[in-house]
């Protein structure tokens, strides 16, 4: 089962909105045939792995880190593939969380006559596909917010400059990020400051660009900053409030960029009703990489499922900025607790990687 997990991770940036899914076959103690789901619309991993087996499948065991679709749909049900191909036993991870899926693949299985089994690694299984069982069973995004700060908490110093805090290590990591999920998103004081690009540079290897998300209130972005200058597969949609002038927007538009206009309070978009909107628009995943504001305001509004902080061995001293900016609690009881805490290190940066508690 860890080998599937492994086989799965290949497919990490390019499955969505699909799981992440590996499949090992095993024969007299011998695997014989392996795959993994590379692309949506492309073959499952069970389809690949019978491939890769052949005949030798007949008789096998196939151990596989996501229950088998019993259903049609951009593909054909991998049970029937699995009856086809002779397999004796399957083996799964955990069951297919997904409640719109009608005729569990594993009960289908066991009623002609295979050998089933399910629950190994299970928490592993889970881990790997947690934005796909979120999505699936909320239609909401699973959001990560991603900052990088120096020990002492700043994420830029006080007069806004912030290249670079962490080191070339952490920032590559930080890329393998961006490719894995569907969007990124950040605030128009950061494309203001920043002028970025928010596409993925990954080395030795091609990437994939997420949609890229400006909350820009006022629609003040400046018609030749870097997000609207850029040539990739995805998008820049700019979400801005009712009362921007629609003018401008007029200058703005053009190939690749969208708009997406929401009610706004006091200047401010409510992130709640935001993710909920890329949810409908079939955005299973976003990244938010700042600034302080939105930081600040996507944790106290508790769209946060997961964090990612690096701390690089610096110290601002005075007046940084803050990696959450905003009213905070007033007891330390009150804070925003994390679980499931991690930590990795690049060099001399560090890594925390957890998930927001939610009582």
């Amino acid at each position: 089962m860890k080998m599937t997990l492994d086989l799965a991770e290949q497919g990490r940036g390019w499955t969505s909105p699909n799981p992440m899914v590996g499949a090992v076959i095993v024969k007299d103690g011998t695997v014989v045939g392996k795959g993994f789901h590379q692309a949506a619309g492309s073959p499952h991993a069970e389809i690949n792995a019978l491939n890769d087996a052949g005949a030798k499948a007949g008789g096998a065991t196939l151990y596989v880190s996501l229950e088998p679709c019993n259903h049609t749909g951009r593909t054909q049900p991998c049970t029937q593939a699995i009856l086809r191909g002779g397999i004796k036993r399957v083996v799964a991870g955990m069951k297919d969380p997904n409640p719109r899926v009608t005729g569990g693949g594993l009960e289908f299985l066991k009623s002609q006559g295979l050998d089933v089994s399910v629950g190994v690694c299970e928490d592993a299984c889970r881990r790997l596909n947690e934005v796909f069982i979120k999505y699936v069973t909320t239609s909401l995004p699973f959001v990560i917010l991603k900052c990088a700060a120096t020990l002492d908490g700043s994420i830029a110093t006080s007069t806004g400059d912030s290249k670079w805090i962490t080191n070339p290590l952490s920032r590559q990591f930080a890329h393998e990020i961006r490719h894995s999920v569907d969007a990124v998103m950040v605030g128009i004081g950061t494309v203001l400051k920043d002028n970025p690009r928010l596409t993925t540079r990954l080395k030795g290897r091609k990437g994939s660009d997420p949609i890229r998300i400006v909350l820009d209130t006022h629609l003040s972005i400046p018609p030749d900053a870097n997000l609207l200058q850029l040539t990739s597969d995805s998008d820049t949609l700019i979400v801005t409030g009712s009362s921007a002038p629609t003018e401008k927007r007029r200058i703005l538009e053009k190939p690749g960029v969208r708009f997406f206009v929401l009610e706004d309070h006091d200047g401010q978009i409510d992130l709640t009703v935001l993710v909920k909107e890329l949810g409908r628009m079939g955005i299973t995943s976003l990244l938010i990489e700042g600034g302080s504001r939105i930081n600040g305001s996507a944790l106290r509004s508790g769209i946060v499922d997961k964090i990612y902080i690096f701390y690089a061995p610096k110290i601002c001293g005075g007046n940084g900025v803050p990696v959450c900016a905003g009213p905070g609690v007033e007891l330390m009881e009150q804070s925003i607790s994390v679980k499931d805490v991690s930590v990795r290190r690049f060099e001399d940066d560090v890594m925390i990687e957890g998930y927001i508690r939610n009582n």
